[in-house]
């Protein structure tokens, strides 16, 4: 568990501060500070509602004590017009807030998105040893109730800080002049009840911050077991074929276990602190029901008040109570909020640190302006810092088709990915042909979910190739038998073979028909039969293609017209090009 925060303090307000102003620096900040200003308007109006409430009631009291007939029939109008207003202001205040709560979190999820998703930083965060536990959660789950809570919480302060003045002054004229007694002495305290409810609220925010102080962290260690648990059980259902195929049942069965022990342990040390913080404010709430009536009734009885004033120091005294316990009611809350606070703001971090670390690197890609693929004094390193490929030069004309080839482990793939620009460890230049059409084709590609139509035609949006041609490209491939399924909305990640996966890759690129090819093993699970002719079908359909593949066969080495050799040695591996 994350040691434990303090609640508030100059650290979680810079912390606060880079989220909120994330959304009232963006384009939409206008419609959100208009949306704001009518939350605010409406606060006020329920405020305003509530004192003409307060008025109401102490009329049809005080009528009930004389039996007056008329001022009753009086006194419930007045009472009925302040609850529609009551009425109408909260459910247009429900209104505006839901509409800039939505507002709010599409600007703060599409910023956490193009931060996350962004080249090569999600692959460098992974690297990082202080790498995030669920981003995926943090980006759906983590903004959303940021956005609902910092919109709830500011607004209900607001409304209570409105209250407690608005309250408090008539709590304060209300009791200005009340007789009191005490050991035989007759004396007066301006606004008396004023003070007796500052005074037990002040007590009741000292006795919840001790008894809720541990909510913090035990909040934020639940958002992490809980995703836990749900990223090892999609984990397993995008991979129980393998699992069950190795006979490995019993060990996801175990490890699954396992994460939901922790959520049960976590669970208990929840409603153990949330069991303590509710005795606190039930027990205050009952006693703010109680307080206002006892302190009143030796001024009622000795006919220095009336009825309908009891009454209404009885609700403003209420009103007071709700203002100046605000803290007490939403300890829970808050706890909840902090812990989403800390969630965003070390994803944000760690997105940061990776960014940092790519533009720091020494390895530099540049646009070539002369359309060539050069590497010029390449050093790679792994990220401990052990030199694997040294003094790396050549060169990539286009129209030429290089195998890159070397035993295992002498850095082939990473290589691959120092030239997309996703291995940031080394030194020296990498220059890439400036403005060309560029695809990258990894051993195993990535499969959207959705149609099969969709799943083809990536990175592109669906449409964007007619349908008789993804056709004729799933022939040519082998892969005719899904001619029919192209509107099938699957999940095709699972419902592909490994080697279809691969045929999937390679329609792509014949769809995309890219002048810039990168290949990275991308044919390790197919035949040798069918891998000669997927590159076979390269050459015929994108002659004029320049492509740079990994080749882990001898065969596929064969449809290239130049080798990069990666030979070991003793101050690491060196690069022969021919």
């Amino acid at each position: 568990m994350p040691r434990q925060p303090a609640l508030f303090g100059v650290h979680f307000a810079r912390q606060l501060w880079r989220l909120t102003r994330v959304y009232w620096r963006s384009r939409d900040a206008g419609w959100g500070g208009l949306l704001l200003a009518l939350a605010i308007a409406l606060e006020l109006g329920t405020v305003y509602a509530n004192i003409l409430i307060a008025n109401g009631q102490r009329a049809i009291f005080d009528a009930l004590e004389l039996k007056a007939g008329g001022r009753l029939v009086a006194a419930i109008g007045i009472f009925l017009t302040a609850a529609a207003a009551l009425v109408t202001a909260t459910t247009l205040r429900i209104y505006v807030r839901q509409a800039l709560e939505i507002r709010w979190r599409e600007q703060l999820t599409s910023f956490f998105l193009d931060r996350w998703i962004a080249p090569a930083a999600y692959a460098q965060m992974q690297r990082n040893r202080d790498a995030i536990d669920n981003p995926d959660q943090r980006v759906a789950e983590d903004v959303r109730d940021f956005v609902a809570s910092s919109l709830g919480l500011s607004l209900s302060l607001l409304s209570a800080v409105v209250t407690l003045f608005t309250f408090g002054g008539l709590l304060w004229r209300l009791s200005r002049d009340w007789p009191l007694q005490a050991f035989g002495i007759a004396f007066e305290i301006p606004g008396f009840m004023m003070w007796v409810a500052v005074a037990f609220s002040l007590l009741s925010i000292a006795a919840a911050h001790f008894v809720g102080r541990r909510l913090v962290p035990i909040n934020y260690a639940k958002l992490r077991v809980e995703a836990d648990f749900r990223y090892g059980l999609v984990q397993f259902r995008d991979n129980v074929e393998r699992v069950v195929l190795s006979r490995g049942q019993a060990v996801e069965r175990l490890a699954a276990r396992s994460r939901f022990q922790q959520i049960v342990e976590n669970w208990w040390q929840l409603i153990r602190a949330q069991r303590n913080l509710s005795f606190l404010t039930s027990g205050v709430g009952q006693l703010n029901e109680l307080v206002p009536i006892l302190v009143a009734a030796p001024a009622y009885f000795a006919g220095s008040i009336t009825l309908g004033h009891v009454a209404q120091v009885r609700f403003a005294y209420g009103q007071v109570a709700g203002g100046l316990g605000w803290f007490v009611n939403a300890y829970q809350e808050i706890a909840r909020w902090r812990a989403n606070v800390e969630r965003l703001c070390s994803f944000l971090h760690a997105m940061e640190r990776a960014e940092r670390d790519l533009d720091a690197s020494n390895v530099v890609v540049a646009a070539s302006p002369r359309h060539v693929l050069r590497l010029a004094d390449l050093r790679l390193e792994s990220p401990g810092g052990r030199v694997v490929l040294d003094r790396v030069n050549a060169t990539v004309a286009p129209g030429d088709r290089v195998a890159i080839v070397g035993p295992s482990g002498t850095g082939k793939t990473m290589l691959m990915r120092a030239i997309v620009g996703m291995w940031p460890f080394g030194a020296g230049r990498i220059e890439v042909p400036a403005g060309a059409h560029a695809m990258f084709l990894p051993q195993r590609p990535y499969i959207p979910a959705g149609t099969l139509r969709a799943a083809l035609s990536f990175p592109a949006p669906e449409g964007t190739f007619p349908d008789e041609r993804i056709r004729e490209m799933l022939r040519l491939v082998g892969l005719e038998r899904f001619e029919g399924r192209l509107a099938d909305d699957e999940q095709w990640e699972q419902q592909l073979s490994p080697h279809e996966q691969q045929q999937v890759g390679f329609v792509r690129l014949l769809l995309h028909e890219p002048e810039w090819v990168f290949i990275d093993k991308a044919t390790s699970d197919l035949e040798e039969d069918v891998a000669r002719r997927l590159y076979g079908l390269l050459a015929e359909r994108l002659p004029k293609a320049t492509v740079v593949s990994v080749a882990q066969r001898p065969e596929i080495a064969d449809y290239h017209t130049r080798r990069w050799t990666l030979v070991p040695g003793a101050a690491g591996v060196s690069l022969r090009a021919a």
